[in-house]
């Protein structure tokens, strides 16, 4: 089942596919290599509020979880949780939207990172925190969507994407 309006739903999907871009953030306790390379499935399941105002603007929030899988055996970014929130709208034809998200992996090591959605549709990120190992930590990922997937519930959204790029810690 759709959400009750189209603009607010592509939007959930879109910041969903997004948010996750932000969780290669789980690194082994196994001397983690200060640089390299990722390769991971990004899964996640949540749920969203919607304001549906008129056929032009409404507004929403969402809330998801997920967890990735490394498609490169002990390699970095494997095996982490993450949650994230955010709040959208579309203002008569001008859609945007913020995401906040945190991971964290086996150690417990955390990541805080932000996402921007503006009204032409561009995504920005900057990590905001991170502690332990992920302390001052970059990358660049690249992202193939997998999904979206049929809506189980209506008021939720299921997604999967495969990310891959390169990290540099401190």
């Amino acid at each position: 089942m759709k959400l009750p309006f189209r603009p607010a739903s592509r939007l959930v999907m879109v910041a969903a596919s997004m948010v996750a871009l932000a969780w290669p953030a789980a690194i082994t306790a196994q001397s983690p290599a200060k640089e390299g390379r990722f390769d991971f499935v990004a899964c996640w399941s949540g749920t969203s509020n919607a304001m549906p105002f008129s056929k032009t603007h409404s507004a929403y929030t969402m809330e998801f979880t997920g967890m990735t899988r490394s498609n490169i055996a002990d390699s970095p970014f494997d095996n982490n949780s993450f949650r994230c929130i955010g709040v959208g709208g579309n203002l008569g034809g001008s859609a945007t939207m913020t995401v906040y998200c945190e991971s964290v992996d086996r150690d417990g090591d955390k990541r805080l990172a932000v996402y921007h959605t503006d009204a032409s549709g561009k995504t920005s990120r900057e990590t905001v925190a991170g502690t332990g190992k992920f302390e001052g930590i970059t990358s660049t990922i690249d992202v193939v969507p997998l999904g979206p997937f049929p809506v189980v519930k209506p008021g939720t959204f299921q997604n999967c994407n495969r990310q891959s790029g390169t990290y540099r810690m401190k």
